[in-house]
């Protein structure tokens, strides 16, 4: 909402319905509230808006006491800022539909995004849990591909990288090579 500059409660609403309205799956509602009454309350506010909406809660033990609550009462959830493995642990024992680990973010730090990933897409098939895995602050067309490897489920991607995987120099040559060589036979 910040990056597209929708301010006050009333117009963010609006926004989340707008978005559901356009969009056939999943749309991450977010909660601001850090405490377990305020995440509940919150999070059945959205899920209310539209059946599309998977109420986005934060890593924290009282996000995680929320998850619980949430999926018990049927309420889908997005656990989001997940940075380690454990942390991926928590959310699928506590029955979050997706995990958001934050690919770039982690990167930044010095570590391997993708290989969280790869590692908490293993520590899910081992156990059978059916939290989805949704790559996100993906920054380039090769975080996409490394993410398909590790088996994401999901990845929120910025257009410029999902436009990046069109690009190929050999491509771009072949192609040249092609309509230099029509040219040079149809005039």
């Amino acid at each position: 909402m910040a990056k597209e500059g929708i301010k006050g409660h009333d117009n963010i609403i609006k926004h989340y319905i707008d978005i559901c309205n356009v969009v056939s799956g999943p749309v991450s509602a977010e909660v601001i509230s850090t405490d377990f009454k305020g995440i509940i309350e919150e999070g059945k506010k959205l899920a209310a808006l539209h059946s599309n909406i998977v109420v986005k809660v934060p890593m924290i033990k009282d996000g995680i006491k929320a998850i619980k609550w949430f999926t018990d009462n049927g309420i889908k959830t997005n656990c989001t800022l997940v940075f380690s493995a454990g942390q991926a642990l928590l959310a699928a024992k506590a029955g979050a539909s997706m995990v958001s680990p934050f690919i770039g973010r982690i990167d930044d730090a010095g570590w391997e995004g993708v290989q969280l990933v790869s590692q908490i897409v293993n520590i899910y098939n081992i156990y059978g849990y059916e939290t989805e895995v949704l790559a996100a602050s993906i920054r380039s067309p090769l975080h996409i591909i490394q993410c398909a490897e590790a088996g994401a489920d999901i990845a929120t991607c910025p257009l410029s990288s999902i436009l990046g995987l069109f690009k190929h120099p050999l491509t771009d040559i072949g192609l040249e090579k092609f309509l230099a060589d029509y040219k040079k036979l149809n005039g």
